[in-house]
């Protein structure tokens, strides 16, 4: 958070006041390969995101952009001594696309991936990662969910301007949570700490401040979480790859009901 100087308008008069406001900064992600012999580095993104979680940030984002294909490909994730800037060192052996990776990403705390991939790659990518458990669970851990988000969200609490993601077990206990300005960044970050970590997204939910678009569809697709739920409201494509993917997507989760657009079949009724 930053402390700025403001003027508040109230009743017809400008007064002079403070304001915390949520930072945002570049992060560049730097991509470090064996070749012929030598380790080269090459920058491969830069994301507009909230400091802090850096490493989380890259890690999920190598994953759920398809990169790499699992957390052992990398090797360390670490600042590469400049501000703002990490270096992420695959393992001996991991090739990349540097074709696809020639293109470059430019990634902003709003719109995610330019020239993002294609729907066959994320297909790809949910074959690759095997099919659902058949796990259920009841429509009333849902309704949960949101105040428990809410309660952890301790920078938005106090600036209103971040984005969060939430992953939570199947009784309703926080695993994590990460706050940014990019709904997308918050995503990787709980992704890359939960792989991070060791861990599978076997019967998680994955909870969205806001809407569900198709990229954070997609990014939970890559990573095998079977349940998405989002605070506002699914795009159309969103729907289509979350049926695809055999993921149940809930939209509009209020305190006391919620809309469920594909995988119905998990949520036992009451």
């Amino acid at each position: 958070m930053s402390q700025i100087p403001i003027h508040r308008f109230r009743e017809s008069s400008l007064v002079a006041a403070t304001d915390q406001v949520a930072v945002e900064e570049p992060l560049e992600i730097r991509l470090g390969v064996d070749h012929q012999g030598t380790r080269l580095y090459r920058s491969l993104a830069v994301t507009m995101r909230t400091p802090g979680d850096d490493e989380d940030l890259a890690t999920g984002f190598l994953i759920t952009e398809s990169i790499v294909h699992r957390p052992a490909d990398i090797a360390a994730v670490e600042p590469w001594g400049l501000p703002n800037v990490v270096r992420v060192d695959l393992a001996a052996g991991v090739t990349v696309d540097w074709k696809r990776l020639e293109r470059n990403f430019y990634v902003t705390s709003s719109c995610g991936v330019c020239g993002k991939t294609s729907l066959e790659l994320v297909e790809r990518e949910m074959k690759r990662r095997g099919e659902s458990n058949g796990w259920t669970f009841s429509a009333g851990l849902l309704l949960e969910l949101p105040s428990r988000m809410a309660q952890a969200q301790m920078t938005f609490a106090v600036t209103g301007g971040l984005h969060a993601a939430a992953l939570f077990t199947p009784a309703a206990e926080l695993l994590l949570l990460r706050e940014d300005v990019g709904r997308h960044n918050a995503v990787d970050k709980v992704i890359g700490a939960h792989l991070r970590r060791g861990h599978t997204f076997a019967e998680t939910i994955l909870l969205l401040s806001g809407r569900a678009g198709f990229e954070l569809i997609q990014k939970a697709a890559i990573a095998g979480i079977p349940v998405v739920a989002a605070m506002g409201a699914p795009t159309s494509l969103a729907v289509e790859l979350a049926d695809q993917a055999g993921i149940t997507l809930a939209g509009f989760l209020k305190p006391d009901r919620f809309n469920v657009y594909c995988g119905a079949e998990r949520i036992i009724r009451p």
